[in-house]
């Protein structure tokens, strides 16, 4: 049985942020989670995966256990934190996972924080370019891509049936949801599952990170809403792209526009019969393409 351990630290900024440890070997891999998660999820990953690795499973900002003292209004919000993060575990010479939104505070922090991750890999990650949010203010609007957070926080297709659903417990309509988009095809054990959605509840900052993937962008193209930085070229470690042939959150164009950005810095293989949740539908083949890129 794999000893996992919840711990916290307390950031310099005034945030605490929670995260799971799993005892074990030399080499170090730090998980990030995606929206509407947490490290809970994670955790096929920290009980499957070789004993070689030295796993830690990181809540973001008004996640899981973390605290939400302050708005997170971007990515690198996220990022900046995950740095602050790792300075105060001691944390070096690692490399990040990063699902889903994940992939791009992953990849915010490898491009502002040279030095710190050795390897990188984006499983079902958003795009280099962001995840545009399309919603409604109104049942009778027509959807169109949203500007604001203001807007963003008064969608009434995506943000306010979510959002009632946690305050609610309205579990019944979080499972509609992920059977829907995610576990499409398989599903986790019913206890696990039950156990995932309890935690989804604990999420404080839902129209922010819809926000903060609306703007996300460092590429070098204008994504329709805001120019791209440019960061993309201040990523130097080896890159491991991943998505599930069906993805449904993920489109196959994002990923196409990560693997065009990143270039010959990144590989990319195609996990197949999976959906956004490799861990759920094929845990075995996810570990194999992880540790082999791992080496």
């Amino acid at each position: 049985m794999v000893k996992v351990t919840m711990k916290e630290v307390h950031l310099p900024n005034g945030e605490t942020l929670a995260y799971r440890e799993r005892a074990g070997g030399e080499q170090k891999v730090l998980l990030i989670h995606g929206n509407m998660t947490s490290s809970k999820h994670w955790d096929l990953v920290y009980e499957n995966m070789d004993a070689k690795y030295k796993l830690y499973a990181v809540d973001l900002r008004g996640f899981g256990k973390s605290t939400y003292h302050n708005l997170v209004m971007s990515i690198k919000d996220f990022s900046d934190d995950v740095k602050l993060f790792v300075d105060e575990v001691g944390l070096r010479d690692f490399a990040v996972v990063g699902w889903s939104t994940g992939g791009a505070v992953a990849m915010q922090f490898a491009a502002d924080y040279p030095g710190y991750c050795n390897k990188l890999i984006l499983l079902a990650s958003e795009s280099t370019r962001g995840y545009p949010f399309e919603g409604k203010l109104k049942e009778q609007d027509e959807p169109r891509r949203f500007t604001t957070h203001a807007e963003i926080k008064q969608d009434v297709t995506k943000t306010i049936p979510v959002q009632t659903a946690y305050d609610t417990n309205n579990t019944e309509l979080l499972k509609l949801i992920w059977n829907s988009v995610i576990y499409t095809h398989h599903q986790p054990s019913s206890e696990r599952y039950e156990e995932y959605l309890q935690d989804m509840r604990t999420q404080r900052n839902l129209a922010e990170v819809h926000h903060s993937n609306n703007t996300f962008n460092i590429s070098h193209r204008h994504n329709g809403l805001v120019k791209g930085n440019g960061k993309v070229d201040d990523i130097n470690v080896p890159v491991l792209i991943l998505r599930g042939e069906r993805d449904y959150v993920v489109t196959e164009e994002m990923t196409k526009e990560i693997i065009k950005d990143l270039g010959e810095k990144a590989t990319f293989i195609e996990l197949k019969n999976c959906g956004h949740s490799p861990l759920v539908d094929d845990l075995p083949q996810l570990l194999s393409a992880i540790t082999e890129f791992l080496g």
